[in-house]
């Protein structure tokens, strides 16, 4: 099933702030993994947050990683950050089970 993948503005203004090649490779990934399977976990790329409820997921992108949410037919990106700020943004944006 095609998923519609909807941006939220804070994540479009992640998006803004990084460098052109980090951008469309994070847009790649997004399009490659999360367009027809966003909740097919794996190893390393494609993550369920435990204990959270918001947001559900977790896409690794090098060096970034995409948080969303999946609900029937649509991926809600909800932010694209760092991995050395995820801890911090979990911390402060995360809302617990």
């Amino acid at each position: 099933m095609r998923h519609e993948i909807i941006f939220a503005p804070v994540a479009i203004d992640d998006l803004r702030r990084m460098r052109a090649f980090d951008r469309v490779a994070i847009q790649d990934a997004i399009e490659n993994h999360l367009r027809f399977e966003p909740q097919k976990v794996s190893k390393s790329r494609i993550k369920r947050l435990r204990g959270l409820k918001y947001p559900q997921y977790r896409l690794r992108v090098d060096e970034y990683r995409v948080h969303y949410n999946v609900t029937p037919g649509r991926v809600e990106i909800v932010s694209v950050i760092p991995k050395a700020d995820t801890e911090e943004w979990l911390q402060e944006y995360g809302v617990s089970e």
